[in-house]
């Protein structure tokens, strides 16, 4: 069975890590799936909504499987691997994370990657590479701080201990706490409402997000509004005003 899943229904990809056994750590085989998907997510203008899960009730993912880590020859060899987190992260559509049990090292930089965060109360947070000699490398310092504020995620990247899911919330980590059992059923429920808005305006309003993380007020008031007009002028766009007008619920079709 693979380790790493794609589906896709109804304009959603869900991507499911399935190493269960393993706290579903990450192999350079699954990594190498994982950059494959993202790409394939990318090239098919059909999918609008990504949702990344996991199997099993112990963890989300672990990071790295650390007895892979010598397969690499050399450390150069380790820098220039293929990561998951870039991968993740290189994805274009919006992306739900739903989080149960552990959530460390890779695994974190992986779910700081996506753009919603949902936990059980059993998740727990934690970026415990100090505690092994080294850092993260997937953006755990940047993301962190961007999402919990730095004096947090010095906290965490400092001590390598982990939040719980309580925790996390209070800081912003994540959006909700949800009942394991209904962890995934909620991830869908907010992949189908972002599928029935405009894929067009979802897809930029992430790339907003992220643009205004590296400029100024004014610079990310401007390109705001840029891609407002970019938005404005799409037939989704046209749909929405007719849409409204005859007070009937649109139709979108990403144009």
């Amino acid at each position: 069975m693979a380790e790493i899943r794609l589906d896709v229904t109804d304009h959603i990809a869900t991507i499911t890590i399935d190493r269960p056994d393993k706290l579903n750590a990450m192999t350079p085989e699954m990594i190498e799936t994982v950059v494959a998907h993202a790409a394939a997510i990318n090239r098919d203008r059909e999918i609008w909504v990504v949702v990344l899960r996991s199997a099993g009730e112990r963890a989300f993912c672990a990071g790295s499987d650390i007895k892979e880590l010598d397969s690499y020859g050399t450390a150069w060899d380790f820098r220039f691997r293929p990561d998951y987190t870039d991968a993740v992260r290189s994805i274009d559509r919006p992306v739900i994370c739903a989080i149960n049990g552990y959530c460390f090292g890779g695994g974190l930089e992986m779910a700081l990657a996506t753009d919603i965060r949902i936990a059980s109360p059993n998740a727990s947070f934690a970026a415990p590479e100090v505690k092994l000699g080294w850092i993260g490398g997937g953006g755990m310092t940047t993301l962190l701080a961007h999402s919990i504020g730095p004096s947090n995620a010095a906290l965490m990247t400092m001590t390598g201990n982990p939040v719980d899911a309580d925790q996390a919330l209070a800081w912003g980590l994540v959006s909700e706490i949800v009942p394991l059992e209904r962890l995934h059923e909620r991830a869908d429920e907010l992949a189908r409402t972002i599928a029935s808005r405009a894929p067009i305006a979802a897809q930029t309003a992430k790339m907003n997000l992220r643009a205004a993380y590296s400029m100024t007020r004014e610079d990310a008031v401007r390109y705001e509004r840029d891609l407002q007009t970019i938005c404005f002028a799409t037939d989704d766009a046209r749909e929405g005003r007719a849409a409204f007008k005859s007070k009937r619920p649109p139709v979108f079709r990403g144009r």
